[in-house]
């Protein structure tokens, strides 16, 4: 194309406005907002206009219809499109209207929140013009990994296409970044070799398969790098293993180092998650892993990821010891009552109380409420169940940097305590 008008003249067949409507209960606030459909106690009940003996939900409470709008891209000619799951996820009904004013009832073929992808489909009368997309090699980063755009991206615009000058299909757009809500110059769209993943899945499927090996892993630092003996930060830092899965049985412990998989270096951590997921499950992949100052190898066949699990429980707790006050946190050994009242699957460790503004731990991103499961240096860590375990540790490592293990939220990850 000669111009911007010239492309998107080309175009414009291929992009949809799509119309879902949702039906949800009216709020009959304040009573809903304060107690979230739970049984109301009876002397409440008269500050709601509600009748003694009578719970709010035996009440026909009245609905409406909530209208979203949002875009899509074609994919294939025979009404197949792609488009945010945000903008149907949900949905009783959703519409979908051509450059043309054409319009087609949609449904549902399969969704994908983790991409924030849907594919949708219609049946059209005649021939569609689909997209052309375009091959990217991102390569690092999670299963979103967003490609920034100055683009003006608005509402109305989520699952809409993002174009290069040559009119071939570069992302999906997914989000703005914004204080005020309006456009700021700061977009993001999902890159199409990662949509073409997911659309070639759920068109065959329904739902988007992803490989794993059963590790919570952190990116490497510098300083990290220099307790596990490595001459640069490379890698993946394995903080949790997962009982069972893949990676304990093929041997992964946590304190590896994973370096490369199926022979591609892995020289950032964010990496990894990306290449594992797109690994066939079954497969047997070659696993390079940093262990007591040498590199390993080890197979690791891949396993399915299943649906994520939601976060334990939160809780306060009073009391707590003082350690290391040169580091600025406050500890307590986890009893089975604490550990029980918190909703900890967890045994034994210590729960961190407090953490002073400003200090080592604070700015190593120790935060309350974690718990301290080992402590050491490098590779040379203990389980610590005691503070005065703990103080011993840090007692014989006064002079170094203290590396802790520790767990929040079902989630493993090492923390760096730098004392020099």
């Amino acid at each position: 194309p000669n111009s911007f008008a010239d492309l998107a003249e080309q175009n414009r067949p291929i992009v949809v406005n799509i119309y879902s409507t949702q039906t949800i209960k009216a709020r009959n606030l304040p009573y809903e907002y304060f107690f979230n459909n739970e049984q109301i106690p009876e002397m409440f009940k008269h500050f709601f206009d509600m009748p003694q003996g009578q719970n709010q939900n035996q009440q026909a409470m009245p609905t409406e219809k909530r209208t979203s709008l949002g875009s899509g891209v074609i994919a294939s000619s025979d009404g197949y499109i792609l488009t945010n799951n945000h903008v149907v996820e949900n949905a009783d009904e959703i519409n979908v209207r051509l450059y043309d004013a054409e319009e087609y009832r949609a449904k549902i073929i399969g969704r994908d929140p983790k991409t924030d992808l849907a594919l949708i489909k219609i049946n059209p009368k005649h021939e569609l013009k689909a997209v052309t997309g375009k091959g990217r090699a991102i390569g690092d980063g999670p299963y979103q990994n967003f490609i920034q755009t100055d683009a003006s991206i608005n509402p109305g615009n989520s699952g809409g296409p993002l174009f290069d000058m040559a009119g071939q299909l570069v992302g999906i757009n997914t989000a703005i970044y914004s204080r005020s809500g309006g456009n700021i110059g700061l977009g993001f769209a999902i890159p199409s070799n990662m949509a073409k993943s997911v659309f070639t899945q759920l068109k065959a499927t329904g739902k988007v398969v992803r490989g794993m090996i059963g590790v919570m892993i952190q990116p490497v630092t510098q300083d990290l790098a220099r307790q596990f003996k490595l001459d640069r930060a490379i890698g993946a830092l394995v903080g949790q293993v997962t009982p069972g899965g893949p990676a304990e049985k093929a041997g992964i412990k946590a304190g590896d180092i994973i370096t490369s998989f199926q022979g591609q270096a892995i020289n950032q951590g964010s990496m990894l998650p990306a290449m594992v997921a797109e690994t066939p499950v079954g497969t047997k992949a070659q696993v390079g892993i940093w262990r007591d100052g040498r590199e390993q190898m080890v197979t690791v066949t891949i396993g399915e990821l299943p649906e994520e699990h939601g976060n334990l429980g939160g809780g306060q707790a009073s009391g707590g010891k003082n350690t290391g006050d040169d580091l600025g946190f406050t500890v307590q050994a986890l009893t089975p009552e604490l550990g029980q009242s918190l909703g900890l699957a967890e045994k034994s460790g210590l729960l961190v109380m407090d953490v002073r503004p400003g200090s080592i731990a604070a700015e190593a991103g120790l935060a309350k409420g974690d718990l301290i499961v080992e402590a050491g240096t490098g590779q040379q860590r203990e389980p610590v169940r005691t503070v005065k375990e703990l103080e011993t540790i840090l007692t014989q490592h006064k002079d170094q940097n203290i590396l802790l293990l520790v767990r929040s939220h079902k989630q493993s990850r090492f923390v760096l305590l730098k004392r020099k």
